[in-house]
């Protein structure tokens, strides 16, 4: 049986619990149930894909956790989200260390923006504070203020720069994009290789941000930015120089 009328096609050999997800996923990403509307039952989906109610159950528990299926106790399933957060990712995963970077970017020069309309004497704080055990790093360990300091602290400020804009969304995907360029530039660079973060102008954009200027913290953020730019920049060249 190659299907039914609503177009779901019968699982075939290969693991049925993923091919369910991935069939499950295919009508979801399609608008075959709406955001808000209730899915079919177990015992319909699994009679239109030809699979046990136990299969179905395990795809529904998967998208649930995914984010794009909610399940509401004595009421049934019900869609969440029409796209899946995790293919998202994957596909940042398989994106360059340049794109990483340039949507960091974004991200961190608007929330240097609305840092300055928001901020609080605590969000200032600490920053400072991350930047000062940057410079502790720095003024200990010279020989390895590259590897610790950038990796480490150097996240940590840029992370406190962009929840100073006190929008939780915008935090979140920064964490994540933030810890995909860190993980980037480890693997580009090495560990020992990592261009050093220049501690003024962090100074800078924290200044700018306590300032209440919008306009002059971006400036500011692009500035700093322009560090790690420039750094992949060169990299790209003498790998391109390279082939």
């Amino acid at each position: 049986m190659s299907g039914d009328g609503n177009g779901l096609q019968a699982a075939g050999r290969r693991s049925l619990v993923d091919t369910t997800i991935d069939q499950l996923r295919e009508r979801l990403a399609g608008g075959a149930w709406p955001v808000g509307s209730q899915i079919p039952t177990e015992h319909e989906l699994a009679e239109r894909l030809q699979v046990g109610r136990n299969t179905v159950r395990e795809a529904i528990r998967v998208l649930v956790h995914a984010g794009m299926l909610v399940s509401r106790q004595g009421e049934g399933t019900f869609v969440r989200s029409t796209s899946d957060p995790a293919a998202v990712l994957r596909g940042v995963q398989r994106s360059g260390i340049r794109d990483v970077l340039e949507v960091r970017a974004a991200l961190e020069t608007e929330g240097a923006r609305l840092a300055a309309l928001r901020h609080t004497p605590e969000d200032i704080r600490r920053m400072r504070a991350a930047l000062a055990r940057e410079a502790e790093v720095f003024a200990a360990h010279p020989e390895r203020a590259s590897r610790e300091a950038t990796v480490e602290h150097d996240l940590e400020f840029h992370t406190a720069v962009v929840e100073a804009a006190h929008n939780p969304a915008l935090a979140e995907v920064y964490r994540y994009f933030g810890a995909s360029v860190r993980e980037a530039m480890t693997a580009a660079f090495g560990d020992h290789e990592m261009p050093e973060a220049v501690v003024a102008t962090h100074e800078a954009l924290v200044d700018a941000i306590e300032s209440g200027d919008p306009d002059r913290a971006e400036t500011a953020c692009r500035a700093l930015l322009a560090e790690p730019t420039a750094a992949v920049e060169q990299l790209l060249a003498a790998i391109a120089a390279r082939k």
